[in-house]
């Protein structure tokens, strides 16, 4: 086994974040849920695609090749969301889905696994915690 001989910088990116190539001739906005096409490129999440995270910041490619640009998002943490539903009695963490980049609710039949709600707010709305590593790793 060979050590490091000296001090070896090395770049960190923070914990919670990470960057995909954007599918061509697409906008994915700020606040979005984020999928993966299946061929490797982030798009605004559509039923069924694996969970990347919530995007940061607007990444336009609405005229660009896919892999022009990145897309930057928040890959784990706690979000408030309108989940289609959602009730006081879902204290007790069910799992929320998405069916688009803006559409969340308790039903799985089709929909991408994106976290576990962790806390009611109100009729509708829900903290959900999400964790993108852990969804797709599970899926």
């Amino acid at each position: 086994m060979t050590t490091l001989p000296a001090d070896s910088p090395r770049q960190y990116l923070p914990g919670d974040q990470s960057a995909y190539p954007v599918i061509a001739s697409d906008v994915i906005y700020e606040g979005a849920a984020v999928g993966e096409n299946g061929s490797g490129y982030a798009r605004p999440l559509q039923a069924g695609d694996r969970f990347l995270g919530f995007n940061i910041e607007t990444a336009d490619n609405s005229a660009g090749s896919a892999g022009d640009i990145d897309v930057t998002v928040r890959t784990k943490g706690k979000i408030k969301l309108a989940v289609a539903s959602v009730a006081i009695t879902d204290n007790d963490r069910p799992a929320v889905y998405a069916s688009d980049d803006d559409t969340f609710t308790l039903v799985a039949s089709g929909n991408s696994h994106i976290g576990y709600v962790e806390r009611f707010v109100s009729s509708g709305v829900a903290i959900v915690e999400f964790d993108a590593a852990l969804v797709g790793a599970a899926a």
